[in-house]
This record gives structure tokens, C-alpha cells and sequence, in this order.
């Protein structure tokens, strides 16, 4: 029952945890047709959780739940008849839903001068949810014009999506730590943009909850 309370004072708190746990999980679903739909139904589970986050920000839900379904159908597709053209479909959907889930929750922690315990979680989420969308972007554009990323092992191949991720984590937070490299216009477009998304994250919201933070203590 506690715990039933504590998900319904800090659903950002559950979504950060179930994607970071998502983080540590997805190598080992890669490889194996099993690991694939595992993989998807814990994708559907992190969307279902972002529309649980949605409904306590001031974003509106009927337009989350309005992209999460087909979402939703789609990774099953995808699941279980993979092709070229639900590539194209589900992926940029994916990431409109993740980049509006993580607009609902800046909403949520822009809404007020005050810092609550799920606001901090919420600065968590809402990095993870924009870094997620854009691996789903990376995604469609290696499907739309592929070898748009090479990396260090088999640069020929396209890469994962876990490779995705990790270069999605490591541009988002100006790391630049990854491996993985785009090659060609689109890729290096869309990478250009995350790093600019990046950057404004950490100077106005991160640098905004510090400032808040101080500011109630003194």
C-alpha cells in the first residue's frame, strides 16, 4: 500500500528507475527473437508509465494516450513482423510521444517557484524521456538513409539500438564519449540538435533547480 502512495506522489521517480533499469537490461535482450518482444514490452511499459507521469503535469493525456496506442501496436508489429516501413512509422512517433512527455513535465517543474521531491525526480525523467526520443530519431534516420552512423566495430553494420541510446546519452549530456560517429547529413543534423538540447537543459532548468534550492534554504 505504501508503495501504491509513494507511485501515485512520484511517478517521475517510478519512470526514471524502470528506464535506467531498461538501460542495464537491454543488452541482454539483444541477439534473440525472445529478447526482441521483451524488449518491446518493456518499451510499452515505459510508455504507459509516461502517461501515468503526463496525467500529473499540466500536459494535456488524451493527446498522450492519442500518440502512445499506435505506439504501442506498433513495437507489438514490430515485435513479431518486423519491416522497413513500420521502421518509418513507429519510430518517429515514438519520438514525438517521448520529446511530448518530456515538454509536460518542463511544464510541471516550470509551473511554480517551489522544489518538490518529484520535481527533482521529474529533472531525471524528463532527461531520460528527451534522450530516449532522440535514439528513436537516430533510429528512423539510419532506417531513412542508412550508414548515416559508423562506428569503430563493424562500421559497415547498422548499428542497435542500444548503440543508439549510448550515443543519444552521450550527446544529450556533452559527454562526448561515444564511439559511434555521424557520417552523413541527416545524422549529423539531428546530432546537432540534441547537443543544443542538451546545453539549454542544463542552463535552464538544471541550473534553475539550484538556484531555487539555494535560494529557499538561505
Amino acid at each position: 500500500m505504501n508503495l501504491v502512495r509513494s507511485a501515485r506522489r512520484h511517478p517521475s521517480a517510478i519512470l526514471l528507475v524502470v528506464q535506467l533499469l531498461g538501460v542495464l537490461v537491454y543488452p541482454v535482450m539483444e541477439g534473440s527473437r525472445g529478447g526482441r518482444v521483451a524488449f518491446e514490452i518493456l518499451g510499452i511499459v515505459v510508455l504507459t508509465l509516461a502517461v501515468f507521469s503526463v496525467r500529473s503535469t499540466p500536459g494535456l493525456t488524451w493527446v498522450s494516450v492519442c500518440l502512445g496506442i499506435p505506439a504501442v501496436v506498433l513495437s507489438l508489429v514490430d515485435a513479431f513482423r518486423p519491416s522497413e516501413t513500420i521502421v518509418l512509422i513507429s519510430n518517429p512517433l515514438h519520438a514525438v510521444f517521448y520529446f511530448y512527455a518530456a515538454y509536460s513535465l518542463l511544464r510541471y517543474m516550470l509551473s511554480d517557484h517551489d522544489v518538490s521531491a518529484d520535481e527533482l525526480w521529474a529533472t531525471g525523467a524528463t532527461f531520460t524521456l528527451v534522450a530516449w526520443g532522440f535514439a528513436y530519431l537516430f533510429v528512423f534516420v539510419q532506417a531513412l538513409v542508412p550508414g548515416s552512423f559508423i562506428a569503430a566495430v563493424n562500421p559497415a553494420q547498422d548499428r542497435s539500438w542500444l548503440e543508439l541510446l549510448f550515443l543519444s546519452f552521450t550527446t544529450l549530456s556533452s559527454t562526448g564519449l561515444s564511439d559511434i560517429v555521424p557520417i552523413k547529413s541527416w545524422g549529423r543534423s539531428v546530432v546537432m540538435i540534441e547537443q543544443l538540447a542538451g546545453l539549454g537543459y542544463v542552463a535552464m532548468v538544471v541550473s534553475r533547480l539550484v538556484g531555487l534550492t539555494v535560494a529557499r534554504r538561505n
